[in-house]
Parts: C-alpha cells; structure tokens; sequence
C-alpha cells in the first residue's frame, strides 16, 4: 500500500467551536486533497460544539463527498475525539491534525514521504510556535522535558497530536480503551519505526485557543499518571523530607530558644500535613484513574455521523466492523 501511487490516506481533525475559522479549513483542505495523487477522507469529529461549526462541515460535504462527519452527543474532550477519528478511519495510514490550521497540511506530503520509507509514525515536531503567548511556550517547554524525564517511554519533546500513522498502528490504537487517553504517549508506547518532521506552527486562522491552562495542566497530569509511576514514589519521598525538616527545625528551636514551642509546633504541624496532603492527593489521582477505567463506561457517545457508507446513530461504541470500504 506504501509505495501504491495513489494509497488511501484518512485526515483526522477534532472540532469544538471552530465556526470562525471552519470555512477556511474546509478550503484549504479540498484545494490539498484535489491538487495530491493519493485518495483521502476527511473526518471531523465535532466535539459537542455549541455553534454552527458541525452545520458548516454539513454544508461542504455536498461539494466534496472526502468529508465525513462524526458527531458527538456533548463535549468529551479533545483526546477523545482523536480517538474516535481514528477508530472511524479505514485509511492505508492516519494523520491526526488540528481544526485551526496551526498544523499546515503542506507537512502531510514530506510525512507521506518518511511513510513510504518505512516508517510507521511520522509525527510533527515543532521548530517555532507562532502566534502563542511566551507563557505558555515556556510551560510546553518544561512540560514536554519533565514528562520525558518521569515516564517510562521516551515520548518526543516538542511534539503535539501533529502525526501520520500506519494502518498497523491504528488497529493497535484501536485495542486500547483508555477512559483518560493521552494519544501521543499511546502512539510512543505501540512502538514500531518512528520519526520526526520539523516544521513551523502557525498562528491560527481566526478564533481562539481551546487549550487554556486548566485543560493544559489536566493533559499534563493525564500523560505523566498514564506512563510513570515515579509521582507516588515522589510523594513517599517528599513526606519523608518534610518530616525530616520538621524533626530538624525543632531540635533547632530548643538549642536556640528564640522561638517558642508553641510556634514550632505549628511549624511542625503546616509541614507534615503539607507532606501528607501532597501524597494523598497523588495517591488520589491514580486511584481516580483506576476507578474510571472500573466503570466501564462508553468513552464517547456518537449521536451522527454523516459521509460513511453506512450511517450510525446514537451509538455508544464505535461500529468499526460497519464502516469497512
């Protein structure tokens, strides 16, 4: 299929309130996939979008039968929704882009190339980060470094969702029915012949980021939970340091006598409950996570989808077998 002239390639792209910058997406989209000799879909997977982002993606589809649409019933978050794009592509490979255009299509044919090469991941490293505020380059920076440091796989730093998968990759994806999934850790984890293409990131068309920090520290916490387990021996080590100050600052009071017993004791008090707390609360995010993965529920609930060859509604899981070309 590699070296075919004209494989089967699916486009994946996660959609929430995009309406401002949809159209030009959609553009851009057609005028690559008519200009390349290989077949493509483009499958939007609309996120629970509150504005009309999903009736514009309806409306294109009239003029180019390449796009699909997967609709979920509410928000379930943008990890998930690559999730479900992938399950419903039946592409020879997979890239996973975003909806906003900061990952430039002109990337896909140099992936394309590295995939005809051999390679089974071929994801986008960033070279500069256009259009993003200093802060939050710095905290990517120093996340992308202390999740590389902790976890277990070595996940490339620099690195979003931005990647072209083989087919063999997707189908073990696919197996994977993680309630918190970090996708990009995922595709480190499978393994297979992996390589990086440099580029530069845009700015975004228009609209604004869907990333603020709270969803940034919550992906950050789910891709170092997901592949280490070094934060639990972290806490252990932590409650014993600040113990070991508490035990020290005391003896420390009564040598000297500046300071009563009362505040020492306080001191003492602030120190070990500061200990104790930071290790529950780690504790506490694994247990979280077990108990999600223990309930077994649905990870997305489809309510449309629109494009395939057979149409689903109100699904619960993916109807993969159903999809088949």
């Amino acid at each position: 299929m590699r070296q075919e002239k004209n494989p089967f390639i699916s486009i994946v792209l996660p959609v929430y309130n995009e309406s401002a910058g949809i159209g030009e997406t959609l553009t851009v989209l057609a005028n690559y996939v008519r200009a390349r000799p290989e077949r493509y879909e483009l499958i939007f997977v609309n996120d629970g979008s509150t504005d009309d982002s999903a009736d514009q993606i309806r409306a294109a589809m009239a003029k180019n039968p390449a796009i699909r649409l997967v609709d979920f019933s509410r928000n379930f978050g943008h990890q998930l929704a690559i999730t479900a794009g992938i399950r419903y592509a039946s592409g020879d490979a997979v890239v996973v882009m975003d909806a906003d255009l900061q990952d430039p299509p002109r990337v896909i044919p140099e992936m394309l190339a590295r995939w005809r090469e051999g390679y089974d991941v071929v994801y986008g490293k960033r070279r500069k980060r256009s259009g993003e505020t200093w802060f939050k380059k710095l905290t990517a920076e120093m996340f992308y470094r202390l999740l590389k440091a902790v976890t277990s796989i070595n996940i490339p730093v620099d690195t979003g969702d931005f990647r072209l998968m083989d087919r063999r990759v997707v189908n073990v994806l696919k197996q994977m029915n993680e309630q918190d999934p970090y996708v990009r850790g995922m595709v480190t984890w499978v393994g297979y012949k992996q390589i990086a293409v440099e580029y530069d990131r845009q700015e975004r068309e228009a609209g604004e980021t869907h990333y603020p920090l709270r969803k940034m520290l919550h992906l950050a916490m789910d891709g170092i939970t997901s592949f280490s387990t070094v934060p639990l021996t972290l806490a252990s080590w932590l409650s014993g340091f600040f113990l070991i100050i508490a035990v020290a600052l005391f003896g420390l009071s009564l040598a000297l006598g500046h300071l009563t017993s009362l505040t020492w004791v306080m001191i003492i008090t602030l120190l070990v409950g500061a200990g104790i707390t930071f290790t529950i609360g780690m504790l506490g995010t694994y247990i979280a996570r077990m108990f999600a993965e223990s309930r077994h529920r649905p990870l997305y609930i489809v309510a449309d989808t629109y494009g395939f060859k057979t149409q689903t509604t109100q699904q619960t899981s993916y109807p993969y077998h159903a999809l088949q070309n």
